[in-house]
This record gives C-alpha cells, structure tokens and sequence, in this order.
C-alpha cells in the first residue's frame, strides 16, 4: 500500500515531534510547514491525503489559510487544531468545511483516529453496509416468503428501499446484484399477492385491505383540516417511496414529520385513474356514472385526462358535508412553479391549499424520448440522484420554505409510482386499444395470460366499460407491453425506461406523510 502523505501546519511544529515520529513510526509520510502561507505554496508543489492545520497562527490564520486551501484543493480532508474553543471560531472552521475538529492538547491516539476516520471512512462505510445487509438479507427473504397482509408487504418494500439506497454509497456492485435480486423475487410474490386479493380490497370484503386511492382524501387528508391550521397538500405526481427517502432529509430542515405510511394506488397505476380517484374519492366507473361530464375515457386525448380534479375534489368536500375554503394549482412548468412559490402569501387565506406538481411525472416520460435524460437517469440511482438534483433547486423548494415559514401544515403524496421497464412482452389489439406501456383495455386483446394481471369484468375492479366487451391487463413486475410490429425497434426504445400503469411494488405502494412546520 502505498504510504498516507499528510501536512502538518503548525507555528509551533518542532513541539510536535514526538507526534510527528509516532506517525512516522505507523508508516505515513509527514511534510512540516509552520506558517500558512508555506502550506499553500507545499499543495502547489505537492500531492497531500490529509491537512492538519493549527487555528492560531501568527499571519495568514488557520481560518484563512482553510479558506485557500479549500479553493485550491478541495477534495483534500482539512482537520483544525486549536485551544480555542469559543463556539464562533468553531462555526468558522465548520462553515469552511472542515472534516474533523480537535482541541488541543491533543495526544497521539487522537490523531491516529482522526486519520482513519477521514482516510478509512468511505472503506468502513462499503464494508459496514456490506456486512449490514448480509446480515440482513436471510432475515428480509424470510419475511418476503412470510407476506401475508398489505402491512407485511409495506415493511418488506421499506427494508428494500432503505438497502438500495444503502448500497448505493457502498460501490459493491455484486452485492448490489443480490439486492437487485432478492427485490425481484420480492416483487414476483407481492404481484402473486395483488392478483389474489385486489378485487376484495376493492368490494370490502378483506378486513386487511390496504389504503387505496380512492380512499386517501376522506380517511387521511381530510381529517388533517382543523379550525386555525391552515393546510397545504402537495402531490408530487409519480413519487416513489426511494425517491420520497431522499426528498425528506431536506424537508425535515423545515418541517417534523408527525405521521408517514404508505398506501396503495389504484390499478391502473397512471394518473388518468389514479389521481382522479384521489381527488373524488371514488373509483372511475363511480366517477364516469355520478359525474359524467368530468370524465373522459379517450385515452390518446391527454389534454382532458386530468382536467376536472379541483371539480372533484370540491364535490367530494361536498359530499362529505365539508364547508372548507380551497384552493388549487396544477404545476407543469417552471415559470407556473415560480408564480405559485410567490403566491403562498395569498394562500394563507385558504384553509385547505392543493398543489399538484407534474414534474417527476415529466422527467419518467421524457427519459423515452430525450437522449441527455436517458444518460442522467440510466439507472434506479441515478432516477433517484436527479430527482433530488431538481427538488433542491426547484420553486417547490422554496414554497416548502415559505410554508413553514408561515407554520403551514403540510401533507405530502402522490398518485401513483413507476418503475424501471426491462423485458418487451407482445399484445395486440384493435385501433382504440391504448397505447400505455403498462396496461390496456380494450375488446380483443391478444396477450400470455402468464405475462398479466387480467381483469375481464371492468365493474369488479371499479374501471369503466371502454365497449361492450371490456378487458384490463396489467403488466407485471418490470414487464412492458410491445405490439408485434416493429417489434425489435420499440422494445429496444423502451428497456430500461421508467413507466407506469401496471403492477409492482414500486408503482402500487406509495408514500403518504404529515408534517408540522418546526
């Protein structure tokens, strides 16, 4: 192994030389300056692993010369040393980035754990995730084969998700194969699982019926509307439980998380259905038959999909017997996300605020058909990475911000997941069969039963009759449906993007939560 390079800056090094021979005597090579200046030219002239660098010192002062160095080469670890322990001097050296702080006097022990701490932490880091879920995996197989109800399936898919994420900063790629596969499995069982219980879910005839769709604004968001409370309700259409995990740790700067669980989207999983069924508080045949001029069942007009969700969500309050003053505002675009940022102010006013933003919804679909969002989001990590690349500079940000500014309460949700597509299965179907990857409905749909969930009776699934004879199927796990002409062509346009609409954990089991402004 070849030897740690550190500097040691000091005014006062030659008092340190029995630290300087300790280190020496562990095999790293040590380079001596006592002023801060002398340091700056030495990472000029010289490749360092580790900076030691004394706080007080006469000219350029450690706080400075972190300042430089930091421009200079940031990448490098910087551990400050100091007898000042005044809590200023401590927020300077941490707002300069520094990777460890010590007080002086300090020993020899303290050092050496300062230098595995900051040259050995992304190496215990892999190893201790590693061994994390190794010890893990046995536990979280004998679960996946104990699933019995809706909850079962929730903690299974968390474990998987809070693993992926884990992993991911570890770099072990054949682990991160295990994973993958063990999340297949998982997968292939929690699909086994729907098919044999979804239509009792939906007649109420299974007392561990998950939360679904349909049910979320009257059992969960609704009962969150207080006297005095003002409540914002943000949708972040296509949200999966991952990319949720990410988004929370910035949120949380802002906001305590009270309550958070998942629920389950209706199928189809796309937001024609979904989020319709979220907002009326019932299923699309409900909707079609109770308000038939807030529905469309033209799948290719995607204009009018979606509408009429403030109509419906103002009828179900209505139905409900809710006397609330509302507000709603659908986001599509930057400029809309910005005016709606300026104007939480004015929503103040409301006792229940929607907020519909389209975005992730938009990075899924555009990664099939734009060639620089299929390199940023090649992967679940990178899909991921991106989705909190935008979050951290988007105007929701800063409506969030502005939310618990004004002690706003905010609830955060989605429609529906998605998940990342990998094997072309062949359907066909007549002219008005849809063209969703994910699921179609229509009169003669030719497909393999064993690549669907199908449903042939529209009315025991709480879907709309597209015509007299209508049949649903559902793609399963990451199965994607592909029509025999150009066969080769589309399948290959298509692997490895994300899509919605069918079957699988990631786009059934989503995120709900409920936050206070702190």
């Amino acid at each position: 192994m070849n030897k740690i390079n550190i500097l040691w800056v000091d005014d006062e090094i030659d008092l340190l030389r029995a630290h300087i021979l300790f280190l020496k005597d562990k095999g790293y090579s040590i380079a001596e300056v006592n002023n801060g200046s002398d340091a700056l030219l030495m990472v000029d002239e010289q490749d360092f692993d580790i900076i030691f660098l004394d706080e007080n010192m006469p000219g350029i002062s450690g706080i400075e010369t972190l300042t430089e160095l930091k421009m200079k080469k940031p990448q490098i670890p910087v551990v400050m040393i100091t007898k000042n322990e005044e809590e200023s001097i401590m927020e300077d050296a941490i707002g300069g980035k520094i990777s460890d702080y010590l007080i002086k006097p300090v020993n020899p022990s303290q050092i050496l754990l300062a230098l595995k701490k900051n040259l050995d932490h992304t190496r215990l880091v892999e190893e201790k995730t590693t061994s994390g879920y190794q010890q893990e995996f046995r536990k979280i197989s004998m679960m996946i084969d104990d699933c019995r109800t809706c909850d079962d399936w929730s903690e299974v898919y968390r474990k998987l998700v809070h693993w992926e994420i884990e992993m991911e900063k570890s770099g072990d790629e054949s682990m991160q194969e295990v994973l993958e596969t063990q999340k297949s499995d998982a997968n292939r069982l929690f699909v086994k699982f729907v098919d044999a219980n979804y239509l009792d879910w939906l007649n109420d005839r299974d007392e561990d019926s998950p939360l679904m769709s349909h049910q979320l604004m009257k059992e969960k968001i609704i009962p969150e509307i207080k006297d005095g409370e003002v409540v914002f309700f943000v949708l972040i259409d296509n949200l999966r439980v991952d990319q949720w995990e990410l988004l929370k740790p910035v949120i949380q700067r802002y906001f305590r998380v009270d309550h958070e669980e998942t629920f389950y989207s209706i199928l189809p999983t796309t937001t024609q259905f979904a989020r319709n069924a979220l907002f009326a508080g019932l299923m699309p045949a409900d909707i079609e038959k109770k308000h038939p001029n807030l529905w469309t069942n033209d799948g290719e007009n995607k204009t009018s999909l979606n509408a009429h969700e403030e109509e419906l969500m103002e009828r179900q309050f209505k139905r409900l017997g809710k006397d609330v003053k509302t507000s709603y505002v659908k986001i599509t675009n930057l400029n809309a996300g910005k005016r709606m940022a300026d104007s939480i102010s004015n929503m103040m006013n409301n006792q229940f605020n929607v907020i519909v933003y389209n975005f992730v919804d938009m990075l899924s679909h555009a990664r099939t058909e734009m060639e620089i969002i299929k390199e940023l989001a090649s992967d679940e990590a990178a899909y991921r990475s991106l989705t909190l690349s935008w979050f951290e500079h988007s105007p929701l940000l800063d409506a969030i911000k502005e939310i618990a500014h004004k002690k706003g309460k905010l609830i955060i949700a989605t429609d529906h997941g998605t998940v990342r597509v990998k094997e072309a299965v062949k359907v066909t179907g007549d002219k008005f069969t849809n063209s969703n990857l994910r699921y179609k409905g229509g009169r003669s749909l030719i497909y393999n039963e064993s690549d669907v969930f199908e449903i042939k009776d529209a009315a025991k699934c709480g879907l709309p009759r597209l015509h007299v004879n209508t049949t649903y199927i559902f793609a399963k796990e990451n199965k994607y449906f592909i029509y025999p002409n150009n066969y080769n062509q589309y399948s290959n346009m298509f692997r490895n993007s994300f899509q919605h609409g069918g079957l699988s954990m990631e786009e059934m089991m989503i995120p709900f939560a409920v936050l206070s402004a702190k």
